[in-house]
Order: C-alpha cells, then structure tokens, then sequence
C-alpha cells in the first residue's frame, strides 16, 4: 500500500459512501441516501480508491475499516 495513503483525509460525503458499501448497500442505494445518481457514486468512488491508493471499492472498505473511519 502507498504511504501517502496514510495521510489521506476523507470527506464525511467519502466515509458516507464507504460505510453504506460496507453495509451491503448498492451503489443505487448508497447514492439515494446520499441524494446522487449511483453513477455518481461510482464515479466518487473511482475518486476515493485513486485517492487512498486502492484498485477496488472492497479495498477501500477494508482501508476505512482498518481506520476505524467506518
């Protein structure tokens, strides 16, 4: 993992995002309860994995979670 991605901040918006993925939620309905398009929130999420370093929103979820962000 980079260990730029350790200093990353993350939006409460981003955490959002991640946390509902974590739930189990679909894209769909993450971006419903985040009032986006779930285009919107795959595209945000291409943003946050490029951001922290990861290839997948699995990982991204795991890097919040190891956080204890989400």
């Amino acid at each position: 993992m980079d260990p730029l991605s350790e200093s990353v901040e993350l939006s409460r918006a981003d955490l959002a995002l991640l946390a509902g993925l974590a739930r189990g939620d679909t894209v769909d309905r993450v971006g419903r309860r985040l009032d986006v398009s779930g285009r919107t929130v795959r595209r945000r999420l291409r943003v946050i994995c490029d951001r922290i370093g990861v290839a997948t929103a699995i990982e991204a979820v795991a890097w919040a979670a190891r956080r204890q962000l989400i």
